[in-house]
């Protein structure tokens, strides 16, 4: 069940990639849709799907998120997912997030 939770958060957040607010100063404010957390680390879906996760290091937060407040799909619950490395890559710059390594998803801080 958490997998199905993951996925519909990343696809929120696919979805909701170009539909950020503007702030009254005209610059974007940014979507909360698909944030993970890990060792106090923020990170967002990413688009690249040339990665390979490798070992487990721990369990990320899947942040409660509700882009459109008047909305009653747009609510996403907070969860839990498995962090796994990035065969490559700094956990500091990126891991995969998901149930099993093989439908990880990657995420990078921004």
């Amino acid at each position: 069940m958490t997998n199905v939770r993951l996925v519909m958060a990343v696809a929120m957040l696919v979805a909701a990639v170009g539909c950020t607010a503007d702030t009254a100063d005209g610059e974007a404010a940014s979507s909360c849709a698909g944030l993970v957390t890990f060792e106090d680390r923020r990170y967002l879906p990413s688009d690249k799907a040339d990665f390979t996760a490798g070992e487990k290091l721990g369990t990320a937060t899947i942040a409660a998120c509700d882009d459109t407040p008047g909305d009653s799909g747009g609510s996403v619950l907070e969860d839990t997912t498995t962090a796994y490395a990035v065969e490559g890559r700094a956990p500091a710059d990126a891991v995969a997030v998901g149930d099993t390594r093989a439908g990880a998803r990657l995420v990078e801080i921004r």
